[in-house]
């Protein structure tokens, strides 16, 4: 890593040294011959290159705003020898997120800390004075209080909170370059009076430029996230219809390059109700504009001839191949009837439901059939079924499954292993069931990061 400066002294560490990092010049080191001593000072510049790299590295392999944080915060503990801190995300922009995490402060020590009025602590001074108006792109310095009992100008809640918290210095480090503005601060907290050396400064100022231009780029991604998130819930329906006969819940997660996965549920004439669940091919935007197109339309052909599932599909096949020959879909309507527990279905290249129920768990078995846009005329019959009283049945979608990271038939048979250990309590609510499959199945939850596959499950629970 480029960027230490040979100018700078290795002046004495006022605090614990960093290992690896060279302390300064003691009287015997000038009886040393200018060699060695030029040899020392290279070792150290080594080292110094050495152990950026490391922290550097670290930091690069986080994926998320709340792995890179705590990872800021240790690692600048380190460079500059204190034990505890904390890192305020505040974005100029205000457009959040706003986070505030501690290193080595229990939630109620942080909110301790927050009570000090903010113009009288090192980071609101940096927070407030960005961007300054006098010069937009300048990035204020670093500031250091190595006394708090003597600092002059300190407010007196915050030597009150010092005393009380126990750390007597502080060393607080804007998150800030020119060209990503103001992202935050850092602040590190010293149990004892002290301050970072000259070198231990300039360590800690390289690493902050990269930290903040990581955390910037991770910014980014984060709120692009959100934004796909929130097109994709809007896409989908605001709210399930209530239908006499049948409950209804649904569980969906869109992947963070925003996937194509979707349900609906639609009430029909005569007391009947459309169920539908799909998944169009590829990622971004303009997936889910694909997908909201296809679901409008399925919309339209379940109103107009909703008890033939095979006819929606085969309209909602032609329609994908004349406006988006580009793209295929897996797709699965149901037609239900809840006064008199019946359904007629039929899937396009999509898994099959499952039936869950006090005496039986068992995968509906529907014909194999292409998805919509990979024939040149797609036909598959339907499948009519019965559920008994209280049985629930579940759609979802391949993603449920290849988040797994299973092989599909391993991923099939867990999942039906997760649908068959339903505890007898939840088995009246479809919500409750829902949750229990995905809790089974997927330990981690939904929101982990580095999963690209969007999720959904549609469950209904035949009365």
């Amino acid at each position: 890593m480029a960027g230490i400066d040979s100018t700078v002294p290795l002046a004495p560490h006022t605090t614990a040294p960093l290992p690896g990092v060279p302390s300064a010049a003691t009287p015997a080191d000038a009886a040393l011959p200018p060699g060695a001593l030029i040899q020392d000072r290279l070792a150290g510049w080594v080292s110094d290159l050495t152990t950026l790299h490391e922290l550097t590295e670290r930091l690069i392999r986080t994926a998320s705003l709340d792995a890179a944080l705590p990872e800021v915060l240790n690692a600048g503990a380190a460079l500059v020898g204190a034990r505890r801190g904390m890192a305020i995300l505040e974005p100029a922009d205000g457009l959040g997120p706003a986070v505030t995490i501690g290193l080595g402060l229990a939630h109620a020590e942080l909110g301790t800390i927050e009570t000090v009025p903010r113009s009288g602590t090192s980071y609101g001074r940096l927070l407030d004075g960005l961007p300054d108006p006098a010069d937009p792109a300048r990035v204020p310095d670093p500031i250091a209080i190595p006394d708090v009992r003597t600092e002059e100008g300190l407010d007196p809640r915050h030597r009150e909170v010092a005393a009380r918290l126990g750390y007597a210095a502080s060393y607080a480090l804007p998150l800030a370059t020119e060209d990503a503005g103001r992202l935050g601060a850092a602040v590190w907290l010293y149990d004892e009076p002290a301050e970072p050396s000259d070198r231990q400064r300039h360590l800690i100022g390289l690493y902050g430029r990269f930290a903040t231009e990581h955390l910037a780029r991770l910014l980014q991604v984060e709120r692009a996230r959100a934004q796909v998130a929130t097109v994709a819930e809007e896409l989908l329906p605001s709210r399930l219809p209530r239908v006499p006969g049948v409950q209804l819940a649904a569980r969906h997660r869109t992947g963070p390059r925003g996937g194509g996965d979707w349900y609906d549920a639609l009430p029909l004439p005569e007391g009947a109700l459309g169920l539908a669940v799909g998944s169009v091919s590829g990622t971004g935007p303009s997936a889910l504009a694909a997908m909201g197109r296809l679901r409008a339309s399925l919309r339209a052909y379940a109103v107009m001839e909703g008890e033939d599932p095979v006819a929606v599909l085969s309209d909602l096949e032609l329609l994908l191949r004349l406006t988006e020959p580009a793209r295929s879909a897996t797709a699965l309507f149901a037609y239900a009837e809840p006064a008199q527990r019946r359904i007629v279905l039929a899937g396009a290249g999509h898994a099959p439901p499952l039936i869950i129920g006090e005496h039986r768990t068992e995968f509906v078995e529907t014909s194999l059939s292409a998805p919509l846009g990979m024939l040149s005329c797609w036909e598959a019959p339907s499948v009519e079924l019965s559920p008994a009283p209280g049985e629930t049945v579940l759609l979802y979608t391949d993603g449920l499954l290849r988040r797994t990271g299973d092989a599909m038939d391993r991923a099939f048979a867990r999942l039906h292993a997760a649908a068959s250990s339903v505890p007898k309590a939840d088995r009246g609510d479809p919500g409750a069931i829902a949750d229990h499959v995905l809790r089974t199945l997927l330990p981690e939850g939904l929101d982990t990061v580095d999963d690209e596959e969007d999720v959904v499950l549609l469950a209904a629970r035949f009365e």
